[in-house]
């Protein structure tokens, strides 16, 4: 796992500062590679191979392609068998991808399992070729102009170079909402995600991506042992895959299903007594409530017999951290939990240099209690529109009145979505000043972006829960959860693997009858934990998901309340923040939430997350 960096010009010094700003993925090493027409950087976290033979960048057994690589092909030793009798000097998986790109060019990543941002130089051609993989679990971002191309895991290195940093409005407008920037696009004009699941060869100035793999095929498996089988057998797979390191391997254990499952299949592995790592939260009220996760986790811990560390977290930790949060993360997202991702991640990386984690179980498997009100709407959909109107007002008026429905049955399904993920509209609208107070252009700006990336999720033959997971694949998971877990665990040079998305194991996931998925108490999950229930201990399996409760809206009413305030002020920074926020609003807003008059933990977390974001980066 490392950093890569690069652009299609030669400047030492300019790739040198490059590195320099990402080193913290890659502490172990760093190197570069200047050309006429490129330079390319790396940093180093060794993995596998640690023999600095392994270092990048690296080159080819003819010394034709150059490449930097972010990340793990789990499978390089099964590819390095068919690639026969190439010249390897080395055992690492970054000479496997050399090979492979030698022998099947552009084609080699359909080969590839694993989780990779890849850059390769081609001296003949003068051709530069990119590469992200399946989930988008390792970010690559890039700058484009008529005249350059500038690459990087991290933002914060392409602005290094002389741009300009032109805000995308509407990418400020979905962030708002969304509290996340959903790609291609960033929250900077000009700045790209590579997508996931694709490759880009960059040549006379110009730039072709194309994508190399989607999941789309939604066919209906109606075999439920088989199912079962299959789950077990591919996460198992999976794991063993992802367990291959040449370090120590640890599991981050949340006291939820998916992560309990990692430790379970790990342990299994392991020829060696594992460690394991929680974050629990120092509260005086609501301990219990605030810490079952904790408690949970360090009971599994105990089950299993792993080496357990923990730690708890204060209001201080928040004051202490937040700052460097937005920094690592440069691109906007908002999010409450990654202060205890971060610290978390800087335990857990004194012990190892590679972790497990459940990202993605709850995509593939339907954890989120909204699938259950997704599917339970769909099917109301089916029912002619006078039939179901009548229904929901005269005799389902209970069900849908206590759950939020009644005004959601006959929306689109974007406009569902949106209703279900957005934040509170009336908030936003009186925070946000001039166009950003209009959510059309966000819902508008997220559409477009989303089809740009994959259209198999709009798909009139897949029913609408399953549309709905696989959007979320392209849009929370990939830009606000992954790009999080990269961020903060990579911040401190630790390594986090996701074993569920694995793409078979995902591909199988998306052909399972969403029944099979939810059950009728809205809990998701259903046959993952009947295939998998072995590993799964009683006290963890009885339990009701209720998603990881991070003490921070709490918090604002104690000891960051005065954190807050002195964000939330046009004083705290000097440059023109005047066009977008309405601090009067704000304040108001931020007051009602301390006064409990109403909940707005997320509206007023993604001012703050902006106005730090905005002093650090905003020129």
């Amino acid at each position: 796992m490392c950093g890569i960096n690069g652009f299609t010009f030669q400047d030492e010094k300019l790739i040198e500062k490059m590195n320099q700003v990402t080193i913290h993925r890659g502490p172990d090493g760093n190197g570069k590679y200047l050309d006429d027409n490129i330079s390319l950087g790396h940093n180093r976290l060794s993995i596998i191979d640690l023999d600095k033979r392994a270092g990048q960048p690296m080159y080819s057994s003819n010394e034709r392609y150059v490449i930097v690589f972010n990340g793990e092909i789990y499978n390089y030793k099964e590819i390095k068998e068919e690639l026969g009798d190439y010249d390897f000097k080395t055992t690492s998986d970054t000479e496997v991808i050399l090979a492979a790109f030698k022998k099947w060019g552009s084609e080699c990543v359909k080969k590839f399992k694993g989780i990779f941002a890849i850059a390769i130089w081609d001296k003949k051609t003068k051709e530069l070729f990119l590469a992200r993989d399946h989930f988008g679990v390792k970010p690559l971002f890039y700058y484009l102009d008529d005249e350059k191309l500038i690459f990087s895991s991290e933002i914060k290195a392409i602005l290094e170079h002389d741009i300009k940093r032109g805000i995308n409005k509407q990418a400020l407008n979905t962030y708002f909402r969304l509290l996340y920037v959903n790609g291609p696009e960033t929250i900077w004009k000009n700045i790209y995600k590579l997508p996931s699941a694709s490759f880009a060869v960059y040549k006379n100035k110009k730039l072709d991506i194309k994508r190399y793999w989607q999941i789309d095929n939604f066919t209906n498996l109606n075999n439920k042992e088989e199912i079962k089988s299959g789950i077990k057998d591919l996460l198992k797979k999976s794991v063993k895959r992802q367990m291959v390191a040449d370090v120590p391997v640890g599991v981050f254990l949340s006291g939820g299903i998916d992560s309990t499952i990692m430790l379970g299949l790990a342990s299994e592995q392991s020829k060696t007594k594992l460690k394991t790592f929680s974050v629990g939260f120092d509260v005086d009220q609501q301990t219990e409530r605030f810490n079952q996760d904790y408690n949970l986790a360090k009971k599994t811990a105990q089950h299993f017999g792993t080496e357990h560390f923990d730690i708890k977290l204060c209001e201080q930790d928040v004051i202490q951290h937040l700052e460097k949060i937005v920094w690592h993360m440069d691109d906007l997202v908002s999010n409450p939990t990654q202060v205890a991702n971060i610290v978390l991640s800087k335990m857990a990386a004194k012990e190892v240099k590679v972790v497990l984690g459940g990202d993605g179980g709850d995509e593939l498997f339907g954890g989120y209690p909204r699938y259950y009100y997704y599917d339970l709407i769909s099917k109301w959909q089916k029912i002619p529109k006078i039939f179901r109107d009548n229904i929901a007002i005269n005799k389902g008026a209970g069900l849908f009145k206590k759950d939020g429905l009644l005004n959601r049955i006959n929306s689109s399904e974007l406009d569902l979505y949106w209703s279900f993920m957005a934040r509170k509209e009336k908030l936003l609208s009186r925070m946000l000043k001039n166009n950003y107070s209009n959510v059309e252009p966000a819902k508008k700006y997220f559409q477009n972006n989303l089809n740009i990336k994959n259209k198999s999720w709009n798909s009139d033959n897949v029913d609408m829960t399953k549309r709905i997971m696989n959007m979320d694949i392209d849009t929370w998971l990939l830009d606000y959860s992954l790009t999080g877990t990269d961020k903060m665990t990579m911040a401190n040079g630790l390594e986090q693997r996701v074993p569920f998305l694995d793409k078979d194991l995902a591909e199988l996931a998306m052909r399972i009858p969403t029944k099979y998925k939810l059950d009728s108490k809205k809990q998701g999950k259903k046959i993952l934990k009947d295939a998998m229930n072995e590993y799964i201990p009683d006290f963890i399996l009885n339990q009701k998901k209720a998603g990881w409760v991070v003490p921070i809206s709490k918090w604002l009413r104690t000891g960051l309340k005065d954190f807050a305030y002195g964000i939330i002020d046009e004083d705290y920074n000097k440059k023109q923040t005047n066009d977008v926020i309405d601090f009067v609003e704000a304040r108001k807003i931020l007051d009602d939430h301390i006064s409990g008059k109403e909940y707005a933990l997320h509206e007023v977390w993604s001012l703050l997350v902006f106005q730090i974001w905005f002093k650090q980066f905003v020129r």
